[in-house]
C-alpha cells in the first residue's frame, strides 16, 4: 500500500462508487457505526480512501464531515433498506461500472476496488463480488454494471407497485432479491470483505491493524488520510536513509532528514520520483560523513634523528667542557 505502483491500463478506467453509510447498526446499539474508528481513522473515511480514484463518489446518508469530498443523498423514507439506498445513490451516477460498499470495512483497500473492477471487465458478468472466510457472498463489496443495476431496480420496483401497493416500491427489500437475477462472478478475500457488525468486529480489528506484519502501512496510510496527501513512496527508500542517518552521523538525524526530504521534493516536482532523487542524495551525504569518522588521520611525521642519535632514543646533553686554564 505503501510502495510506490507506476499506474497501468487495468486503473484506467473510469468507474462511480456508492457506499451506503445509513443503516441503523442495531448490532451496535445503535451506534454511530461509519463514524467508529479503526487505527484512528473513521470506517466510513476508511472505505472513502479505498475508492478514492472514483469519478463520482455518492454517500448515502446523513451529511457528515469526511476526509474526502463526496456527494450525499438519502433514501426515502430513510432507514428503507439497503436496495432502496442502492437506488438513491446511483441516481447520482454516470459511470458504466459502480462500486458498491458498505461503510463499515476496516481493511478495504484500493487494490481490492481494482480487483473487483478488474474481475467485472474482464470476465463478462454484471457483477463481481467478495466472498468472505466461509464463501458467502458480499454484495456490498461489489462492483456492477450500471445498467444491470438499473434494470433489477426498475424490475423489482414494477412488480413491488403491481403485487402490493402498499409494499412502498422498494423499501424493506433485501439485497439478495437484487443479486439474484443477476450474472456475478466471485473474487475471494476474507480479509477486505470483514466487516464490523458488532463490538467484537471492531476490537478485532483494531487489534489486527497492530500487528507487526500490518502496523506500518496502516499508520503510513493513516498519516496520509490526515494530512490529506495522496502521494504513494517506497517506504524502503525513507526507511533506509533513516537507518543510514542514524547510524552515520546521530539518531536524532533520522526523523529531520527524512523531513527534510519531503520539503525538498515538494519544492521541486513533488511526485515518487522526486522523494526517491532527494532520499538518495541524502542517503550519500549520510554515508559520505559516516566515511570521514572511520577513516584513520596519517600518524604525525616524526622528526627525523640527527647524527650520532639512535632512533628513538633521546639525544644525550652535551657534556660540560674542561677549563680552559687562563
Amino acid at each position: 500500500m505503501t510502495a510506490y505502483e507506476p499506474p497501468d491500463a487495468a486503473h484506467d478506467a473510469s468507474y462511480d462508487a456508492v457506499v451506503l453509510a445509513g443503516g441503523a447498526a442495531r448490532r451496535l446499539g445503535g451506534a454511530d457505526k461509519p463514524g467508529l474508528r479503526v487505527g484512528g481513522r473513521a470506517l466510513l473515511d476508511r472505505v472513502l480512501a479505498a475508492c478514492a480514484d472514483a469519478g463520482t463518489t455518492v454517500v448515502v446518508a446523513d451529511p457528515r464531515p469526511t476526509a474526502r469530498p463526496v456527494r450525499w443523498a438519502r433514501e426515502e423514507p430513510p432507514g428503507a433498506g439497503p436496495v432502496a439506498a442502492l437506488d438513491a445513490g446511483l441516481r447520482h451516477t454516470t459511470a458504466d461500472a459502480v462500486v458498491v460498499l458498505s461503510a463499515d470495512l476496516p481493511f478495504l483497500e484500493p487494490a481490492t476496488v481494482r480487483r473487483l473492477l478488474t474481475a467485472l471487465r474482464t470476465s463478462g458478468a454484471e457483477g463481481a463480488l467478495l466472498t468472505d472466510a466461509d464463501g458467502r457472498d458480499q454484495p456490498l463489496v461489489a462492483a456492477y454494471l450500471a445498467s444491470a443495476l438499473r434494470r433489477e431496480l426498475t424490475a423489482l420496483a414494477s412488480a413491488a407497485s403491481v403485487g402490493d401497493s402498499a409494499a412502498g416500491g422498494l423499501t424493506g427489500l433485501p439485497l439478495r432479491r437484487l443479486t439474484a437475477a443477476l450474472a456475478l462472478t466471485r473474487v475471494p478475500d476474507p480479509v477486505a470483505s470483514f466487516d464490523c457488525d458488532t463490538w467484537d468486529d471492531l476490537v478485532t480489528a483494531r487489534a489486527r491493524i497492530r500487528e507487526h506484519g500490518h502496523v506500518l502501512d496502516e499508520w503510513i496510510s493513516a498519516v496520509k488520510d490526515e494530512l490529506g496527501i495522496d502521494l504513494d513512496v517506497d517506504t524502503g527508500i525513507l526507511l533506509d536513509l533513516a537507518r543510514d542517518a542514524a547510524h552515520g552521523v546521530a539518531r536524532p538525524a533520522a526523523p529531520l532528514t527524512t523531513f527534510l526530504v519531503g520539503y525538498a521534493a515538494a519544492q521541486g516536482r513533488g511526485g515518487p520520483e522526486a522523494v526517491a532523487e532527494a532520499s538518495r542524495k541524502a542517503a550519500a551525504l549520510a554515508l559520505r560523513w559516516a566515511d570521514e569518522n572511520t577513516q584513520e588521520a596519517p600518524s604525525e611525521a616524526k622528526p627525523e634523528a640527527g647524527p650520532g642519535t639512535a632512533s628513538g632514543a633521546e639525544s644525550p646533553q652535551a657534556a660540560p667542557g674542561p677549563d680552559v686554564a687562563g
